[in-house]
């Protein structure tokens, strides 16, 4: 009986600090900021210079959401935003 109350409280130990352990929030789907590049884009009229950085952080972005790295390609899409004042 002993080592079935050891085992209980074993079990009930794991499963307490398992519902303890905050949650990691996931980053949002990596089509979504793309989504809103693309939006912000039509309406933008940056200057060439610009254009030229906002297309290569679209190309590694939309790169990085194909090898289902939404993380990364978040950033690649924030940053292009960032460049057209969103």
């Amino acid at each position: 009986m002993t080592m079935r109350l050891i085992g209980a409280a074993c079990c009930l130990l794991a499963t307490v600090s398992v519902l303890a352990a905050p949650a990691q929030a996931a980053p949002p789907p990596c089509e979504d900021m793309l989504e809103q590049l693309r939006a912000a884009l039509a309406t933008a009229t940056p200057s060439d210079t610009d254009k030229a950085a906002i297309t290569d952080l679209q190309a590694k972005g939309i790169e990085r959401c194909n090898a289902d790295d939404d993380k990364r390609a978040d950033d690649f899409f924030a940053q292009a935003l960032k460049l057209l004042g969103k």
